[in-house]
């Protein structure tokens, strides 16, 4: 019998597959009842088995109204984020990420505009913090901001 984890990923794979644009909205709380489990365990699982490695976004919006949305990366984006993700690592130098900025614009992957914004967000000056959580801090808002424009879809979270 498969265990509660593997059940909640079936259900979950099986939602988006049969999702019109591979995307599924759900509430943490209202799956945890379905499945009798704590909400811990929802996101244990969705953080674990659908991630960008494995071609998935995660959003989330908390609050009253808040959801988590699971959406599926395209074949396309997943292959320009796959490289760009392990140059980056789990920490990166300004020098490292505002070279990668400069391909991506280069290769007109980033708009300029884009490219403004990431190098000021991952800047040492509004990053000042001791290092290496600067670097560490740097790789993550950097993963994050490209993941939400090489994946972006049209759709405005609300």
């Amino acid at each position: 019998m498969k265990s509660t984890a593997d059940q909640i990923e079936a259900y979950l794979f099986k939602r988006i597959e049969d999702s019109e644009n591979g995307m599924i909205d759900l509430q943490r709380n209202e799956l945890a009842q379905l499945f009798s489990c704590v909400p811990s365990q929802i996101n244990y699982v969705i953080a674990t088995r659908f991630t960008l490695e494995r071609g998935y976004v995660i959003e989330s919006k908390r609050g009253g109204g808040g959801y988590i949305r699971i959406r599926r990366v395209t074949d396309e984006a997943h292959s320009e984020l796959d490289p760009i993700m392990r140059a980056i690592g789990s920490q990166i130098s300004q020098r490292e990420a505002e070279g990668i900025v400069w391909r991506m614009e280069s290769d007109g992957i980033l708009t300029a505009r884009e490219a403004k914004m990431m190098r000021a967000v991952l800047s040492r000056d509004v990053i000042h913090m001791p290092l290496p959580a600067r670097d560490e801090l740097r790789a993550r808002l950097f993963v994050a901001m490209l993941v939400a424009v090489l994946t972006h879809d049209g759709e405005e979270m609300e």
